[in-house]
């Protein structure tokens, strides 16, 4: 395979909608909600997850790790991206041999730059040689240029992804799904559809139920930028997923990137993470007492642990001591544990 992305060897048959699909021409622009998706080309037919990955092929206390914002680019423009952190965490990620990465979008700095996905796929040569699973979800700068209208590039990065906005992963205990804020969440869509329709579908055995978007549905605003605030696309879908979660066992997590820092928060027993520290130049924020990250330490280029023992679920974020230094140092910047589902 030319890139590492790996979902289980026991992958459920596709049927694909073969339609044309539209996308909203400016998803990064603040309060503006997406076009409908009513077009959009994507498996939306099928009850059940995309992908597979049997609880054997798992470690017995599997582990994850979640973040987004890379905006892999020219290692020369160090003006948008801290290339050097940027292989920093690259590195690291291999190094703990995670069951799944989960990647929040941004992933290229410009979608429609050919060479931004080979500094990709040179930069995490890493983790293919540890044969990691990773599952990407689109962000705004996926769609640049061209991108918008078909995002070809993203689809020959990923070619297990081709012809799907959104898909989902059967992951042991947990359940991954992956959506793109890009297009409507809103109630009508139809990836608001196949979301409902996944949350009645996946396995009753499911104790933590992964969300992993690049657009925040809570989250604080940037220190005087009221740019990359919560949209009211995102807003449904914390709606829902509130609801939701007030009827199911599962425990439900949000990962999300788009801001460049850290945030925590946990509401109507939905926890919801901000993990924007990739390497994309970093934004502070101005945190309200909601957020349950409270450190006034900046810039927060990080990465997202998870560790499940089977009782569990624990989560560490490890952040980039110095970004100035010459080789890296982690430090422990928050912690917390995440109920395990009521039996």
């Amino acid at each position: 395979m030319n890139f590492s992305f790996l979902p289980s060897r026991n992958v459920l048959p596709l049927v694909l909608v073969t339609a044309a699909f539209l996308v909203c021409a400016h998803a990064a622009k603040a309060q503006t909600a997406p076009s409908d998706d009513s077009l959009t080309k994507n498996l939306i037919s099928a009850s059940g997850p995309t992908f597979r990955v049997d609880a054997k092929e798992l470690s017995k206390q599997w582990s994850l790790i979640a973040y987004g914002d890379m905006r892999f680019t020219d290692p020369t423009n160090e003006k948008v991206t801290n290339p050097k952190v940027r292989r920093w965490l690259v590195d690291r990620v291999a190094t703990e041999h995670p069951d799944a990465v989960l990647l929040s979008g941004d992933v290229p700095y410009n979608g429609s730059v050919e060479n931004d996905y080979a500094v990709y796929h040179k930069e995490t040569e890493p983790w293919r040689t540890a044969k990691l699973r990773v599952y990407p979800a689109m962000g705004n700068h996926e769609l640049h240029g061209d991108e918008v209208q078909e995002p070809k590039n993203w689809w020959n990065a990923f070619p297990e992804l081709k012809g799907r906005r959104w898909y989902s992963v059967q992951f042991g205990s947990a359940y991954v799904i992956t959506l793109d804020s890009n297009l409507s969440l809103m109630q009508g869509s139809k990836q608001q559809a196949w979301l409902v329709d996944q949350l009645a579908h996946f396995p009753k055995s499911t104790r933590y139920v992964f969300f992993s978007m690049h657009h925040p549905p809570v989250a604080d605003s940037i220190e005087g930028d009221h740019s990359h605030d919560v949209r009211p696309n995102e807003h449904e879908l914390a709606i829902l997923l509130e609801k939701e979660a007030a009827r199911t066992r599962a425990k439900f997590i949000v990962i999300a990137g788009h801001i460049h820092n850290y945030q925590r928060f946990f509401e109507n027993d939905v926890t919801y993470l901000v993990s924007g520290g990739g390497g994309a130049r970093p934004y502070p924020i101005a945190r309200t007492p909601a957020d349950k990250f409270q450190d006034p330490a900046f810039p927060n280029y990080h990465y997202l642990k998870f560790v499940c023992d089977g009782k569990t679920l624990s989560a560490t974020m490890y952040r980039v001591q110095d970004p100035s230094a010459s080789a890296p140092t982690w430090e422990v910047k928050d912690t917390f544990t995440i109920d395990p589902a009521k039996p």
